[in-house]
């Protein structure tokens, strides 16, 4: 029972922060699937027009992918903390992973601004400007957090492994 209650107090906090990334990705799943659907332009379009002929949600799906990789990597991150593996090369590898996704995430949303400009004809894009620049500003700080912890966990990997 000791070794149970010991277990529950080490790996609870790691499992529910796992928990909680796999119900973000599961909703930014849902999201992704359903609001093509509640879109006002499509209202009267079909499902093979709503998924098959939007080359814009066609750039979304593409672009949420390194969210994806980001979120996975921080799963996994977690569950090496819980095995008290947090400075080992697989994390400082995963923190950079973030890093470099969260940059991905940049590019796609610039390509995405560039179209919502090039073909906004009398819609009012500036909402669509606005949840480019949330995104960019989301993932600027993810990106910028990454590297430091990167750097930390690398920098104290290194003092550990010298003093032994």
């Amino acid at each position: 029972m000791n070794h149970l209650k010991h277990l529950l107090v080490k790996r609870g906090p790691t499992a529910f922060l796992q928990f909680a990334i796999t119900i973000i990705g599961l909703a930014a799943v849902a999201v992704l699937l359903w609001e093509p659907q509640i879109e006002g332009r499509n209202a009267n379009a079909t499902f093979f027009e709503i998924y098959f002929k939007d080359p814009f949600l066609a750039l979304v799906y593409v672009g949420s992918i390194p969210f994806f990789v980001a979120l996975y990597q921080t799963f996994k991150i977690f569950g090496l903390a819980g095995q008290d593996k947090i400075f080992s090369k697989e994390v400082i590898k995963s923190f950079r992973m973030i890093k470099y996704s969260a940059l991905t995430i940049i590019c796609f949303v610039a390509v995405a601004e560039i179209i919502i400009f090039l073909t906004h004809g009398n819609d009012d894009p500036a909402g669509g400007y606005f949840m480019g620049l949330i995104i960019t500003f989301g993932s600027l700080i993810v990106a910028a957090a990454a590297t430091m912890v990167e750097r930390i966990i690398q920098d104290a990997a290194v003092g550990l492994s010298s003093n032994h």
